[in-house]
């Protein structure tokens, strides 16, 4: 997998928009991201071994003071070492809060066949049970995008329903368009992405990326790097 940081150059180059937050490697850095970003945060641990990370308890949410933050730091970075020994931590993300919005996932895998697909649906810790998602063959038109979103099942959640305001379905329109042109541009080098969970805020207030994955060929990535470097 590529690194958070590089990730994140890729996601910013392609203008998806990600929660901020920064990496840290001690409490005292850990700190000085949440005062600067405002509490409260939310913990993740970055490790190759957890790439799925509630698994591994190496999240906590709704950090809300310096002293909930030192113990939540030692708290994750424990959890993961009881869920892999040998687990390499890079580092614990420190990140805004997003709170009140649709959890929604885009996802993009190569077929073997047809070459690059695209996947949406309601994302969060249930997307694999509800299975609930579209898929398009990439790249995307505008007009693709938009009736992603339409085809599923969920499509009542994002234009509201009962007390829920309407998503931003405009910025869920453009991640998935930006998405588009990211993979199309990086196609021979990254076989898998997986945004998920992207936070959908009420119409007009946006949308923003959690957590992310980057799947590459070792000896891919550093023309992965490279290819970004040229945009």
């Amino acid at each position: 997998m590529l690194t958070y940081g590089e990730g994140i150059d890729i996601l910013n180059r392609y203008g998806i928009p990600i929660a901020k937050g920064g990496l840290a490697k001690s409490t005292e850095e850990a700190i000085e991201i949440a005062s600067r970003i405002g509490y409260p945060v939310a913990l993740k641990v970055i490790s190759p071994e957890a790439s799925h990370k509630t698994e591994a308890n190496a999240v906590k949410l709704d950090v809300k003071s310096d002293s909930e933050l030192l113990e939540a730091y030692q708290e994750v970075t424990d959890n993961l070492k009881k869920y892999d020994s040998k687990a390499v931590i890079a580092g614990v993300l420190i990140q805004e809060m997003m709170k009140n919005g649709t959890e929604v996932i885009v996802g993009v895998s190569r077929d073997p066949q047809f070459g690059p697909v695209i996947l949406f649906g309601l994302g969060g810790i249930f997307v694999e049970i509800l299975r609930d998602v579209s898929l398009r063959v990439l790249p995307l038109t505008w007009y693709d995008a938009v009736q992603m979103i339409k085809e599923i099942k969920g499509h009542g959640i994002l234009e509201g329903f009962r007390e829920r305001p309407r998503a931003d379905i405009g910025a869920i329109t453009n991640i998935l368009l930006n998405v588009s042109r990211l993979s199309m541009d990086l196609k021979d080098s990254i076989l898998e992405m997986d945004l998920n969970p992207v936070i959908v805020q009420s119409d007009g207030n946006g949308a923003k990326v959690i957590d992310f994955r980057f799947l590459v060929p070792n000896s891919s990535q550093p023309s992965v790097l490279r290819e970004v470097a040229k945009q």
